[in-house]
């Protein structure tokens, strides 16, 4: 006898988040699919309440997905939005955004297995996790000091071959620096 499994795929739903890191606090939504109109919303469900609407500054860290990538992607929103200044940090360096750390969470808690029916349950699963990480998160405590960088650099450069000590981590990392600008 025979069997045939058939696999119906349900669609896609995209989650987009925010992360205050003053406050631990996720701004999520649920979009049909990702994009430049899809961001905007989140940007705008951030930015229209308070403190961020009468922040000073509010900085958008962000990775270089399309809908946010580059110079007309920053200039878009701060058109939007004034008072906001988007961050690109550097391509592999996606653990120093922390709504990164909170959507790998989401990977292993949320939607890991993939055993979903359809859509309504991923969202409806996805904005009771955010809940409850809300109500429970506690802002995390950066450990690492510029000293602690300093000694790893340097410790980095003890190790590095001779021909490629030309130009030094420190050397590096004082050129990354606002000073070193």
């Amino acid at each position: 006898m025979r069997v045939n499994h058939t696999y119906g795929r349900g669609g896609a739903l995209a989650y987009l988040a925010a992360y205050d890191v003053h406050h631990a606090r996720v701004f999520g939504r649920t979009e049909p699919r990702t994009g430049i109109d899809p961001f905007m919303n989140l940007a705008a469900q951030v930015m229209t309440r308070e403190p961020y609407a009468s922040a000073k500054r509010v900085f958008w860290v962000v990775d270089n997905g399309s809908s946010h990538r580059g110079q007309k992607a920053a200039c878009r929103l701060a058109a939007a939005f004034p008072n906001t200044i988007m961050v690109h940090p550097p391509v592999h360096a996606s653990w120093l955004n922390q709504v990164e750390i909170y959507f790998s969470v989401v990977q292993r808690k949320v939607v890991s297995p993939n055993d979903f029916t359809d859509l309504a349950p991923v969202g409806d699963r996805l904005r009771a996790f955010e809940d409850r990480y809300n109500s429970t998160a506690q802002p995390f405590q950066w450990k690492f000091t510029t000293s602690d960088l300093d000694d790893l650099l340097a410790r980095l450069d003890r190790h590095a071959p001779a021909d490629r000590q030309e130009e030094s981590s420190a050397a590096l990392a004082a050129r990354s620096t606002p000073e070193g600008l």
